[in-house]
């Protein structure tokens, strides 16, 4: 279990890795496969070096793994359970809109679906 000290370290990293625009495109990339340094950079428009470089922080917070391959390096989300919780923050509703419908079909939150009933 983690202690009140590392539950903030961990979401000062989170939050350090999600904060900057290039991060959170690569980081959304990750998510949805693993990736080479090149491969990113093409996708993104940006150059090898801004990418490594993003890749670094991401490392260093902790959320992606670097795996070597012959020449190459593959990068990935740490962890399967960090991909899912990463996932479930994306489809949460972070601003309010009362007219927004619940997206969630089994909503177990009292008055929650009623609006999209």
């Amino acid at each position: 279990m983690l202690t009140i000290p590392s539950r903030l370290d961990v979401m000062h990293r989170l939050g350090r890795a999600m904060a900057d625009p290039t991060r959170a495109r690569i980081l959304l990339q990750l998510l949805e496969k693993p990736s080479y340094p090149a491969e990113l950079a093409r996708e993104l428009a940006l150059t090898r070096t801004n990418v490594s470089n993003h890749l670094a922080c991401l490392r260093d917070c902790g959320i992606a793994v670097a795996e070597p391959e012959g020449r190459q390096t593959r990068y990935e989300i740490a962890d399967p359970h960090l991909t899912r919780a990463i996932e479930a923050l994306l489809e949460v509703t972070l601003a309010v809109d009362a007219d927004a419908p619940c997206m969630d079909a089994a909503c177990p939150l009292d008055d929650c679906c009623e609006a999209s009933s």
